[in-house]
């Protein structure tokens, strides 16, 4: 069962170096900051939370990098959902899933997001995108 987040409308928004380095970083900074909101560590919401934030970042990271430039984590607790936003400043580039593919050992990061997530996509910034997922925080 999921805990529920009961700070509708709280949000956080961080930068982190667009390097492995902060990508764990925005995980890490994730799951404490549910912890602050009531969603406790290790429970199944915090860890589902945890894995999308790890591969949206990393594909921050790995896809969207522009020299220079961070990327941003936000993390918006709605009426049942927490949305997990990661933007980056390459907005050319989307993501494109793939199918899993057997013995591959990289590739299903937007899988993984598509089963834990009850929606996500993709939205325009001025600079960039924002890969955007939801997740529900009521059972």
């Amino acid at each position: 069962m999921n805990a529920e987040i009961t700070l509708a409308g709280a949000e956080f928004v961080q930068r982190f170096s667009a390097t492995r380095r902060g990508a764990r970083l925005a995980r890490r900074l994730a799951v404490h900051q549910l912890d602050e909101w009531g969603v406790p560590y290790g429970s199944e919401l915090s860890d589902d939370a945890a894995v999308i934030v790890s591969e949206l970042a990393a594909n921050a990271v790995l896809h969207g990098l522009v020299a220079g430039r961070d990327f941003e984590l936000r993390l918006v607790a709605l009426a049942g959902t927490l949305r997990i936003e990661v933007s980056d400043a390459r907005g050319e580039r989307g993501p494109e899933p793939q199918p899993p593919r057997p013995g591959a050992e990289s590739g299903y990061g937007l899988y993984l997001v598509g089963v834990l997530a009850t929606s996500w996509g993709v939205k325009d910034r001025v600079v960039g995108k924002t890969v955007w997922a939801d997740l529900a925080t009521a059972p």
